[in-house]
């Protein structure tokens, strides 16, 4: 029988796989995401904000009189901020002018500290840059500090070969590909990490945003948070996928109410974003092959933007189309 929890942080992971059986059916493989919003944050985040911290706290480097800084657009912040509560542990964010509202409620609800960032760096451009630059004065400015640094830590990526341990276990080990975004690249190492170390022949695909710099591209302006980076992380490796699919932030869009439409998901940015890659994909996917994607977050953050038909209009001046069963084409509205 399971046994109850002892405490929040024991909740985080064990999420579900989820069988995609509309979104594909008229393709011959099946499709498996692993919905990763049932974590008590609402993301993949929670998992490594607590093994990092946890770490930290059992190894020394960090006690009660530490506080924790770290930069995040939304939910890695989201994931220590919990954590920080729960542990006791002072936590201040630094994020940039263009997280949302929401976002920066939850911090607060939390109890976090927020150092916000009004203009991007001078030279780069990137809000990113310019929020590192702040959570290194802000080490340098108390007197006891720990900074996770989510784009370098080894513990992010270890984090989730659990998250493939979980995906392999619920497939009896059976999976030929396995699609996955990418932004500080803790998610695609871990995971690809897991596969190599155990054995599996599965084919990893990245998923990458169109002006991320990650896997080589160029940068360029991007509205969804938490898809691709305008920095290459010290995680990333050249052999944690054997492809790279650049996607939109309109395919972002368009998967997302694809999702909502076709399975009653509500998930984010990144994971419409692998929704339409495979899809990109599926005539190169063989029959009767088994796939797996990871859906980071879920789409209540991405309220007043994704499923915005005000705020899509704005970004792009036309709403996405889908199919509905009848097979006519119409506009998949949401709300204004």
């Amino acid at each position: 029988m399971p046994r109850a929890a002892r405490n929040i942080l024991e909740t985080v992971g064990n999420t579900p796989l989820l069988q995609l059986e509309r979104a594909f059916s008229d393709w011959p493989f099946t499709v498996f995401a692993k919905v990763e919003a049932f974590n008590p944050g609402g993301s993949i985040k929670d998992r490594p904000a607590r093994a990092i911290l946890l770490d930290a706290m059992n190894s020394g480097h960090i006690d009660h009189d530490t506080i924790v800084v770290e930069s995040s657009s939304g939910n890695m912040g989201i994931g220590l901020a919990q954590a920080c509560k729960y542990l006791g542990l002072r936590f201040v964010c630094v994020i940039d002018a263009k997280t949302t509202s929401q976002n920066q409620n939850l911090l607060r609800t939390y109890g976090a500290t927020l150092s916000i960032i009004d203009k991007p760096d001078p030279e780069s451009g990137e809000y990113l840059t310019a929020r590192l630059r702040r959570v290194k004065e802000l080490l340098d400015s108390y007197p006891k500090t720990f900074w996770p640094n989510q784009y370098a830590n080894p513990r992010n990526a270890a984090a989730h070969h659990d998250t493939m341990a979980e995906i392999m276990n619920c497939l009896d080990g059976n999976l030929d590909f396995l699609f996955c975004s990418t932004s500080t690249c803790g998610t695609l190492r871990g995971c690809s990490e897991y596969l190599k170390q155990q054995g599996f022949p599965t084919r990893v695909i990245a998923v990458d945003a169109i002006g991320s710099v990650i896997f080589g591209g160029k940068v360029t302006k991007r509205v969804i948070p938490g898809h691709g980076a305008a920095r290459c992380p010290e995680l990333f490796r050249t052999d944690l996928a054997e492809r790279c699919i650049h996607m939109s932030d309109w395919d972002c869009v368009v998967g997302c109410r694809r999702l909502l439409e076709k399975e009653a998901l509500l998930v984010g940015g990144s994971s419409g974003a692998s929704l339409m890659a495979i899809e990109k994909m599926a005539h190169e996917i063989p029959s009767g092959a088994r796939c797996a994607v990871i859906f980071p977050d879920g789409g209540q953050r991405y309220l007043d933007t994704i499923f915005s038909d005000t705020w899509v209009l704005n970004q792009f001046g036309e709403l996405p189309v889908v199919n509905d069963e009848e097979g006519i084409t119409c506009h998949s509205t949401i709300f204004s």
